[in-house]
């Protein structure tokens, strides 16, 4: 098993806290594993295997036909005034799970901690049951340093370039050729669009489900609009509404295929409704679909880094000021950060370009062009030109 360190530090912290643990994430990313290696960890503390209650729900031999007998099979279980830890893996498999979450969470010995594959787990009128009593932590695959760390690669263009193309989903650590790699991501997506997707929201169409989706992979950190794809779609011979497109890209984000970047208006201050960037949660899913020829390195890379700033605890917009556009507006506590992706800004032209935007941010945040020039850290009246994957591995 990966030690996904940082995921199980926030699981160690919330131990014992009077809040639901939700762990939310795209499938096979990782959600069981930490529950293995949190088991692990609570039974080096001495926690005992019959106070561990581990349940995972896409197992066959759990088949509950109502919430009310998944309670009462774990309510069971509770024998006495101990603590009980309670693992629930995949819960969204039990029709109105969250009113035997409910049930068990008033009891004050129990401990539970929840994974789903849908953010729809959490924005069902039934999950305002549990509002104000849970923590969400969101989990993606592997990190580029987490990729590296485990494989004993050095940081280097050389293991960029075999982390994007052989995935951040861990299991494919297991696999040898990228045709093998390709097969399983294939199955994974085509098993997330089937069951995450088209089984729950009811989508008879899974053809244009998927043709969405491929097209969303095409364009990965391009600016978009909802009336912008109908169109592409309805000229290429498709006919489809824009109502339709937003329902069912809708879909994509909630099932964490892709993750949406809304605009900010940087001088404005303000949240803009169109033009949103949607990026890859893992960018090789976008190989084993459209394959490996005309691939846009610098949205690659892009994609890497909006997803690293995720990982970081930052809420990630793309920026808007007048007619120039910074890549991503970074918001924390402690307010913003911008930055700047480019392959390489070794043309004068590409800097110049890169580095004007980011000049007219009146503001005084911090300020980073990202690009994979093995170059000595530059400062530019403030704005600070590093190596990508010297940041991709710093905190």
């Amino acid at each position: 098993m990966i030690n996904r360190e940082e995921y199980l530090d926030t699981l160690k912290r919330f131990k014992d806290k009077d809040l639901i643990k939700v762990i939310t994430g795209i499938r096979r990313c990782g959600k069981s594993t930490l529950f293995l290696l949190f088991i692990d960890y609570l039974k080096s503390l001495g926690i005992k295997d019959k106070n561990i209650i581990s349940i995972n729900l896409e197992d066959p031999s759990y088949n509950f036909d109502d919430y009310l007998e998944f309670y009462n099979y774990i309510n069971k279980q509770i024998k006495n005034d101990e603590k009980y830890y309670v693992f629930l893996d995949e819960v969204q498999n039990v029709d109105k799970w969250e009113k035997a979450v409910d049930g068990l969470y008033i009891k004050k010995n129990i401990d539970i901690y929840i994974t789903g594959s849908n953010a729809y787990l959490l924005s069902s009128e039934l999950a305002t049951l549990i509002a104000g009593r849970y923590i969400e932590i969101k989990m993606l695959p592997l990190s580029f340093k987490e990729y590296i760390d485990y494989l004993k690669l050095d940081c280097s263009e050389k293991s960029y370039l075999e982390y994007i193309n052989k995935s951040s989903f861990p299991y494919t650590l297991n696999l040898e050729t990228e045709k093998d790699i390709d097969d399983y991501l294939d199955s994974l997506y085509n098993t997330i669009i089937v069951k995450d997707i088209a089984k729950r929201k009811k989508i008879a169409d899974t053809y244009m489900l998927k043709t969405i989706a491929r097209f969303m992979f095409s364009n990965i950190g391009s600016l978009l609009s909802i009336k912008k794809i109908a169109d592409t779609l309805s000229s290429d011979g498709r006919v489809i509404s824009a109502h339709t497109v937003e329902s069912y890209l809708d879909s994509l984000v909630e099932s964490h295929v892709f993750n949406k970047a809304e605009r900010y208006d940087i001088k404005g201050k303000q949240y803009l409704k169109s033009g949103e960037k949607y990026y890859a949660t893992d960018v090789t899913m976008r190989y084993a679909l459209l394959g490996r020829k005309d691939i846009d390195v610098g949205h690659i890379l892009e994609n890497i880094v909006y997803l690293e700033l995720i990982r970081r605890g930052y809420k990630v917009y793309v920026g808007k000021l007048g007619d120039k556009e910074v890549d991503f507006v970074a918001v924390n506590k402690e307010g913003n950060t911008y930055f700047q992706v480019a392959y390489t800004t070794r043309d004068s032209k590409t800097l110049e370009r890169e580095l004007s935007a980011l000049e007219s941010i009146k503001d005084h945040y911090p300020k980073f062009i990202l690009t994979m020039d093995v170059d000595p850290e530059v400062d530019y009246n403030g704005i600070r030109k590093m190596n990508v994957l010297d940041w991709l591995i710093k905190k």
